[in-house]
């Protein structure tokens, strides 16, 4: 008996940048509790590689992402608690591992070959950047089963204007990859066959630049982008101050007063 296919597979280059693969494709790359397991793992080894600039999160097989794993769940509702424990289990993953995908000091960018649904849709609204293949499409379809998508809401809110979120979450139905364009969902949109070249053009664009500025720049975007007015700048103006202090933008600033390449040092 052959020896099963690893759920998550991890790839990394000299250029810096690392692809994490959900490989569940017979069941539609779907986010079982081993899945969300394995992802938060890696984000945390991921966080703490600084040979890592930027991350790319891709899917095998002809879906990217179909959420929560539903045989799973309903698996669990022979428990003595009706599944109650399991459910909240599954949840709190879920939500750790989307927190962590903020919160990595590399952005992500995800490189969408499929359909991206619930949870699925969750993880793309979910990540820094978000390429998709022309027959890419997402949706938010837990009205259809009785089971409104609370926790992708989360995310898609974030991402896309408030009425398109809602209109996706109380519908449910397929969005085009040129729509998810339209609405913010999606940074670009390309032919299949350029997805991942497209993806890794952006990942080593990002790789180049100086790690830390890169680090601070997303923390700092994240710490305020949901903060009153007054409060986001007096965010935005503490990293300004500190990034300013580093080596690497005396660096930046200095090669581009002397019409040269700048040198970084990640300090």
């Amino acid at each position: 008996m052959g020896t099963a296919a690893p759920m998550l597979l991890r790839e990394g280059g000299a250029s810096g940048v690392t692809v994490l693969t959900l490989n569940r494709p017979a069941q539609r790359n779907s986010l079982s509790l081993p899945m969300l397991d394995l992802l938060e793992a890696a984000l945390a080894e991921i966080g703490e590689d600084a040979s890592v600039r930027c991350v790319i999160l891709a899917a095998a097989g002809p879906v990217f992402c179909a959420g929560h794993d539903l045989r799973e769940l309903t698996a669990h509702r022979a428990d003595a608690d009706g599944g109650r424990g399991f459910f909240d289990r599954t949840m709190e993953t879920c939500s750790r591992v989307m927190q962590a995908i903020t919160a990595l000091p590399q952005p992500v960018v995800a490189a969408v070959q499929g359909v991206a649904t619930a949870a699925g849709c969750q993880l793309v609204a979910t990540c820094d950047l978000a390429v998709a293949a022309e027959p890419a499409r997402f949706c938010t379809p837990g009205v259809d089963i009785g089971l409104f998508c609370s926790t992708p809401a989360v995310a898609l809110a974030r991402a896309v204007p408030r009425k398109a979120a809602m209109e996706m979450l109380l519908l449910g139905e397929m969005v085009p990859a040129a729509e998810a364009l339209r609405l913010g969902l999606v940074n670009r949109v390309v032919p299949a066959d350029a997805l991942m070249a497209t993806a890794h053009d952006l990942a080593q664009r990002i790789a180049a630049r100086s790690a830390l500025t890169i680090r601070m720049g997303k923390a700092g975007f994240y710490r305020q982008v949901d903060r009153p007015l007054a409060e986001a700048y007096r965010t935005a103006a503490c990293v300004m101050t500190e990034n300013l202090m580093a080596h690497d933008a005396a660096e930046g600033i200095a090669a581009f007063l002397e019409k040269r390449r700048p040198v970084w040092k990640d300090r």
